[in-house]
């Protein structure tokens, strides 16, 4: 844990929970990797769509005009209010979201303030020129009603969580991982982070690690804030699985993690799923029931068809006692070693620009 002290921040980093415009999807390319999986992945999107609309509206951008005119069809057949979801075509690389939407920040004043984060591919580990350029592009369409400020610090949504009170979450795997910013000593980091967002106490997980995730430990697949005070965290609780250790040691360092009264955290864990592997060449894969996603007045709850996912419900139940739990099947999404959360990122009320785009409007070209 740090605490320090920097030049005075204007700024401060809103939480999941608080009230939403809309979320944001990115809709796969036919002939990106989601390719033999596309009908399962589509599936899934749909139901987040489906789901999410009853509460909040649903940004999606998609490859090209012909999806565009699919999707309309699709979600007007299953019922959904045409200005519910809005539509952008611009040219993508993947589906996640959560690494290179925007995140939002409020002034003083009441104002937001989208703050566009260099987008690597989680470390150069995949193709990511076209994602780090949409939250731009989509600007330059008119979809945002708050300015955007661009960042050369290399950052992902997936990779902090926070209370709304200027405590971050995160883990030292991703955030001081020389694939990210290898200029940048941690103390850099927190006060990059202060000045950007008003966070000025950080909270590091040395601990949890998941096989089969690629982004090097992203905070979302491991430990999340339900509230200020509470925090849901996956436990591992077989001896012999290889994760055990270091969930383990993880659990004991959130248990250690004070709040800024010096209480401990209100921490409620998540089951561990039976283990899931890639049918064409055997490799674990990432499931995890730390991915959920909060929107308003719901949460969205990553499941497996697993003996697990009603006690994950259960739980997080207890956590968000005044919300709804909707189970979104995400066992196709993990085979692409993400899950519910990453696919997705939230837009607090007030983000979005209030008319709906047209035609001319909503196509995000490339330069």
């Amino acid at each position: 844990m740090s605490d320090y002290t920097v030049t005075t921040s204007t700024y401060r980093l809103l939480p999941e929970w608080h009230p939403q415009d809309a979320i944001q999807l990115t809709w796969p390319r036919p002939n990106g990797d989601w390719q033999t999986l596309l009908a399962c992945i589509e599936a899934t999107l749909e139901r987040i769509v489906i789901a999410t609309t009853r509460h909040e509206r649903v940004i999606i951008s998609v490859p090209d005009n012909a999806t565009r005119t699919r999707l309309e069809a699709t979600f007007q057949a299953y019922g959904v209010p045409v200005n519910q979801v809005l539509f952008y075509v611009a040219p993508t690389d993947d589906t996640w979201a959560r690494d290179h939407g925007p995140i939002t920040v409020i002034d003083e004043n009441g104002q937001l303030q989208l703050l566009d984060y260099t987008f690597t591919g989680w470390g150069g580990k995949f193709p990511a020129e076209r994602d780090n350029q949409l939250t731009k592009r989509l600007a330059d369409a008119g979809a945002w009603n708050c300015s955007i400020s661009n960042r050369k610090l290399v950052l992902e949504g997936g990779a902090i969580e926070t209370d709304g009170n200027g405590t971050l979450l995160t883990t030292e795997a991703c955030l001081l991982n020389p694939n990210r910013n290898p200029h940048m000593t941690r103390q850099a980091i927190e006060a990059q982070l202060y000045q950007d967002m008003g966070i000025d106490r950080v909270l590091w997980l040395a601990n949890g690690h998941l096989a089969g995730d690629d982004t090097d430990s992203h905070i979302d697949t491991l430990a999340r804030f339900c509230a200020p005070d509470t925090i849901a965290y996956v436990c591992c609780d077989d001896p012999m699985d290889p994760h055990y250790a270091a969930l383990t040691a993880m659990e004991q360092e959130l248990m250690a993690f004070r709040q800024r009264d010096g209480t401990p955290y209100r921490l409620i864990p998540l089951p561990w799923p039976q283990a899931c592997y890639a049918p064409d060449d055997g490799r674990r894969l990432p499931a995890t029931y730390a991915n959920f996603l909060i929107i308003n007045e719901a949460v969205l709850v990553p499941t497996y068809g697993d003996p697990a996912d009603l006690v994950a419900l259960q739980a997080l139940a207890d956590a968000f006692p005044e919300h709804t739990l909707i189970p979104i099947e995400c066992s196709q999404v993990i085979r692409q070693h993400g899950s519910l959360h990453c696919l997705t990122m939230q837009l607090p009320l007030g983000t979005l620009a209030a008319a709906h785009p047209t035609d001319k409007e909503s196509s995000c070209k490339a330069p």
